[in-house]
């Protein structure tokens, strides 16, 4: 039986995660520690949050001391760390956030660990320090370019990815350095439920629901790796399980795709959604576009953002090999998925895009 502390559980990700563990893992203990943020969402630990194995801590991962007394309390022996600042855009305007929780965040828990599991009286063999990463740390490809290995160089072109690739150096030393048992998982971009509606897929999605336009960055070409959040969840849970102490591994989902074909895919979805079934036509009043199948009519080109990477791409050849990892959805089986997922939860989406549910986070947290 593990004992878990999940940084980041209430977001996108994280909460994901905590789903997919505790669905499998019933006997384990899971702690979730979250700040909160306007990414952190309470609500999406509502189907956990009644578990006796579930506790919630409400904090922040620079609280080095908060980070040690959950350590001790809960027996923790494993820590997940997804918490992070992970929007481009955001880094872009406001950088100072980043370099906070990415790299002062994941230093201050990679404190806490060494302090609580190695320098106590006894070393707690077994533990384990996982940290999740991104394969925007190692830069961008051109079309022909082979795609990122755990070998590839770090290259960096935002604030966001540069401070993750501080903290994954660091979390590299902490093991190198002074033995803290640590793994490292790199993944191409997640999709699904629970996603904040600001990044692409959710936001295209929603901006259907309300008529609004659909922005594309440039000519729309830029490409990515698209990985259903929960195969990422079953990755990191081969890491834990059978990954080696020290090592990197990628986490992808073998589908690589130009931003407009993922806009147009889920144009054509929402369109085909509409004409099955007569009654979203009643519960979306405003999706007109979708409502005449022509979704795609919203679609505007925008001007393209600061350093923006043109191509990612994973080479998960070696969490295959090591590990027998295999995404189990494709992307048109997955964006289905989410598709119907949002379109059967408009309470969840609506209350994030205005806000209403941080009101209850203060009301419970901020006393």
């Amino acid at each position: 039986m593990k004992k878990l502390l999940v940084t980041g559980g209430a977001g996108f990700i994280g909460a994901n995660f905590v789903h997919y563990w505790m669905a499998k893992y019933s006997a384990d203990k899971v702690v979730v520690l979250d700040a909160l943020t306007y990414a952190g969402n309470i609500a999406n630990l509502d189907s956990v949050k009644d578990d006796a194995n579930f506790t919630f801590a409400h904090g922040n991962i620079c609280d080095q001391a908060l980070i040690e007394t959950l350590l001790v309390e809960h027996g923790i022996d494993t820590l997940v760390h997804f918490a992070a600042e992970s929007h481009v855009d955001r880094s872009i305007t406001g950088p100072d956030a980043f370099i906070e929780t990415n790299i002062i965040g994941t230093y201050s828990l990679l404190k806490a660990a060494k302090k609580v599991w190695l320098d106590g009286k006894s070393i707690l063999a077994g533990h384990r320090f996982h940290h999740v990463s991104t394969d925007e740390v190692y830069g961008t490809l051109s079309p022909t370019d082979p795609a990122f290995t755990e070998d590839t160089a770090y290259a960096p072109n935002s604030p966001y990815s540069a401070s993750k690739a501080a903290s994954d150096h660091l979390v590299r030393a902490y093991h190198h350095t002074y033995g803290l048992q640590v793994t490292t998982s790199n993944c191409s971009n997640n999709y699904g439920p629970y996603h904040f509606p600001e990044k692409l897929t959710p936001l295209v999605m929603t901006n259907i629901l309300h008529n609004k336009s659909l922005p594309i960055y440039g000519d729309g070409m830029q490409i990515r790796d698209w990985l259903y959040v929960e195969d990422h969840a079953y990755g990191i849970d081969l890491v834990l399980n059978k990954g080696r102490v020290g090592e990197n591994y990628n986490i992808g989902g073998n589908n690589e795709w130009a931003n407009i074909n993922i806009v147009n895919k889920i144009c054509q979805l929402m369109n085909q959604a509409f004409a099955d079934n007569s009654g979203l036509a009643q519960r979306y009043p405003e999706a007109l576009a979708a409502i005449s199948g022509k979704a795609e009519s919203l679609i505007t080109y925008v001007k393209d953002r600061a350093g923006h990477d043109r191509r990612y791409a994973i080479d998960a050849t070696k969490t295959r090999d090591e590990l027998g990892y295999e995404p189990r959805e494709s992307f048109e089986t997955g964006i289905a998925r989410t598709i119907d997922w949002y379109l059967n939860n408009q309470r969840w989406w609506a209350s994030v895009m205005d806000g209403s549910y941080q009101e209850c986070v203060h009301q419970q947290y901020d006393k």
